[in-house]
């Protein structure tokens, strides 16, 4: 199935979920874009390039004066040779994207569907691959549907990002610290602050910052275990930053798991095999590779198949309580989004949203 093919589908399927969810449709719907993993890479490298741009501006090197140019220039390059890297491996999996880049408007958004993945995948789970073209691009319309009748939307979590990243320095080893803007930056690029909670792995430097010290093997094991849990990230940025990452993740959470919800609802109008495809994505998502399920953990990307579950939960609740109209009303502004306690009891929020009589 081409594109082409299903762009004609592609407004139909916007107006039931506009009708659905109560959201506004689009002023312009983004055309759907078939694209193969080089260009999916490409267009998230795009995407990200702004959020790039402000990382390499916070890189701290080993030594200032005339090096810090070139220094920060080479680790820009590394950091997006990394971040090109993921996005490469993650190109091996993703099925649909709706592209928004946060911190940029002037980038305009894309649907996309990955043609191999999308093949590849029907092929595995032995279901019908014009049905799941179909289904996923719901589920990439829901998005552009949601920020499109949610305005603010955008700006939110771009803010969020925004004030995650604010005084956030990368140091040229790679790790990613806060920095009290009073306080001139260490002589081994800045390690965590203290009383974040993170480890600060380059503490105890001898001969002016150039050679960190080793931790003690109960540091090491505390790395160990937490890494093992998937809590890199969270022991890279420190407690501080990561309740901003929990925010964010509450949002996501609702994002997806209202894609989910709603790809659902309006597939079981248009598409006959929707509890076999149901079932078969479910399966996906449980049984994965060994290396696919050691690459989660270690990156945190677990917090990704979750955000799918619990949002998914939130809105099959609400709407069971209250109807569409009640789950609406997540989108009338930042205040009544859940939160990450109200996503886990949407019985809580139902209580502090539901209006009196």
């Amino acid at each position: 199935m081409r594109a082409a093919s299903v762009e004609p589908l592609a407004h139909d399927f916007a107006r039931r979920v506009s009708d659905y969810s109560g959201l506004q449709l689009p002023g312009e719907l983004p055309a759907l874009e078939m694209v193969d993993r080089p260009g999916w890479i490409a267009a998230n490298l795009k995407s990200m390039r702004p959020l790039l741009e402000i990382l390499t501006e916070r890189i701290d090197g080993p030594s200032a004066g005339l090096l810090s140019g070139p220094l920060r220039s080479a680790s820009g390059f590394l950091l997006g040779a990394q971040v090109g890297a993921l996005t490469g491996v993650l190109s091996q999996r993703v099925l649909g994207q709706y592209d928004l880049a946060l911190l940029d408007d002037r980038v305009p958004p894309r649907l996309l569907l990955l043609a191999p993945n999308l093949a590849l995948t029907a092929r595995n789970l032995n279901v019908d691959r014009d049905e799941l073209v179909l289904w996923v691009t719901i589920h990439e319309i829901t998005h552009a549907v949601q920020f499109s009748g949610a305005p603010w939307l955008r700006d939110h979590l771009g803010g969020l990002l925004r004030e995650l990243i604010d005084g956030l320095h990368v140091t040229i080893d790679g790790r990613a610290s806060e920095q009290d803007p009073d306080e001139p930056a260490a002589g081994n690029g800045g390690g965590a602050a203290a009383g974040n909670g993170a480890h600060d792995l380059g503490a105890g430097v001898e001969g002016g910052g150039r050679w960190p010290k080793l931790p003690d093997p109960g540091e090491l094991r505390d790395l160990v275990e937490r890494a093992r849990r998937g809590e890199l990230l969270r022991l890279t940025l420190g407690e501080d930053r990561w309740q901003l990452v929990e925010r964010i993740q509450a949002v996501m959470s609702l994002i997806e798991g209202h894609a989910e919800h709603t790809m659902d609802a309006i597939g079981a109008e248009v598409l006959p095999s929707l509890p076999r495809l149901r079932a078969a994505l479910n399966r996906r998502r449980e049984v994965r590779s060994l290396p696919w399920r050691v690459l989660e953990r270690f990156l945190g990307l677990e917090m990704k198949l979750r955000q799918y579950e619990v949002g998914r939960r939130f809105c099959d609740a609400v709407v069971s309580d209250g109807g569409p109209e009640m789950l609406a009303r997540v989108w009338t502004g930042p205040e009544a989004l859940p939160s990450a306690a109200e996503l886990e009891t949407p019985a809580q929020w139902l209580a502090r949203t539901r209006l009196p009589i």
